[in-house]
């Protein structure tokens, strides 16, 4: 844990930039997987789209090339920024922000006082047309997120692909991770690893995500909201086994820093009657190739009660099933008629999955 991270120590003291001599306190950022509503996330230019291009370009402003920079921001510990992105930001004419509110606390702690625009999932395409046009006249445009690496996880892909399509340069401006912070201290390999994010929203398909996952050697990264983390641990512990191991970050950077390192198992019990508060990442070692793990009958039976009684058919938990484990599908199917009866032989006429 990192007990230097004390926000309102920062809060009081004067940037060596020259530009003013007190900062406001702010407080810890965070990445968020919702949005603000766009009434509530106007840029400081209010409703209007449009922005001031000061007249005399500042010396900063006179190295950077015409572009969109995306530009990494603190996930926790605003010490975190770099030098280079401080400077990037003062000298872009305008910074495409998730939350404008939310990263205008960042810009007053740095003095920054480049305008705001909000872009966020539920604006990104509307707003990208205009943003491309500014663009090509060669503004320079700056890209943040709520906090860490835009466009992981968040929105501006869109965006990237179309600067790219066009030939508009597209300048990454390095730093600050949940996803490499998490697997740099995690313990797990690092040699390869699959970084999955959020799931989806559909139980199905985040089913078929975590069997998926399940199956792969490489370490396995996921972004999990704290109030879904029960649900997480129950459905990856079925697909990947209780016995396989995790690590749970949480807080990172900030004051209240945690690292829960345990089995999948464990981890249910740990967290079965409480919510962490945090952004959370949730890692899960590679599947061993060293020896098969044969599942037991009683595993096996588990597993299809859960995906039956979630809305799957007799078939799809079979296939699900016999993805997820070492187990022949014809050995899981025979299972599944053993537990269920015939009542699903409509599907299976040859009597065979």
């Amino acid at each position: 844990m990192f007990a230097s991270s004390v926000f309102s120590s920062l809060g009081t003291r004067a940037v060596s930039s020259g530009r003013c001599d007190t900062v406001a306190s702010s407080a810890p950022f965070s990445k968020t997987s919702g949005s603000e509503s766009e009434a509530e996330n106007q840029d400081a230019m209010g409703s209007s789209d449009a922005y001031h291009v000061p007249e005399a370009a500042s010396t900063e402003r006179g190295c950077l090339t015409p572009g969109l920079y995306l530009v990494a921001t603190p996930i926790g510990n605003l010490e975190d920024i770099t030098l280079r992105a401080l400077r990037v930001l003062k000298s872009v004419d305008v910074i495409l922000a998730e939350d404008t509110r939310h990263s205008r606390k960042l810009l007053q702690h740095f003095c920054i006082n480049t305008p705001l625009l909000s872009f966020h999932k539920f604006n990104e395409t509307q707003r990208e047309t205009k943003i491309l046009a500014r663009l090509r006249q060669g503004h320079l445009v700056a890209m943040i997120s709520d906090a860490g690496t835009p466009g992981i996880s968040d929105p501006g892909m869109e965006l990237v692909k179309s600067c790219v399509s066009e030939g508009i340069p597209v300048v990454p401006i390095p730093g600050a991770s949940a996803l490499l912070t998490a697997l740099s201290a995690s313990g797990l390999s690092t040699d390869e690893f699959t970084f999955v994010g959020f799931l989806p929203k559909h139980a199905g398909s985040r089913r078929e995500r975590l069997t998926a996952s399940a199956n792969e050697k490489a370490t396995q990264v996921f972004f999990v909201p704290p109030h879904k983390l029960h649900q997480f641990l129950q459905e990856a512990s079925l697909l990947f086994g209780d016995s396989r191991y995790c690590v749970i970050a949480r807080e990172m950077t900030k004051i209240h820093e945690e690292f829960w390192r345990g089995t999948l198992g464990s981890a249910n019990k740990v967290y079965l009657d409480h919510q962490p508060k945090g952004e959370i990442t949730v890692l899960i070692e590679g599947k061993k190739t060293s020896a098969t793990e044969i599942p037991t009958e009683t595993e096996l039976e588990s597993n299809l009660r859960y995906l039956i009684s979630s809305g799957h058919s007799l078939s799809e938990a079979v296939k699900l099933v016999a993805e997820g484990t070492s187990s022949k599908k014809k050995q899981v199917y025979s299972l599944a008629l053993k537990i269920f009866g015939k009542q699903t032989d409509a599907e299976h006429p040859s009597g065979k999955p």
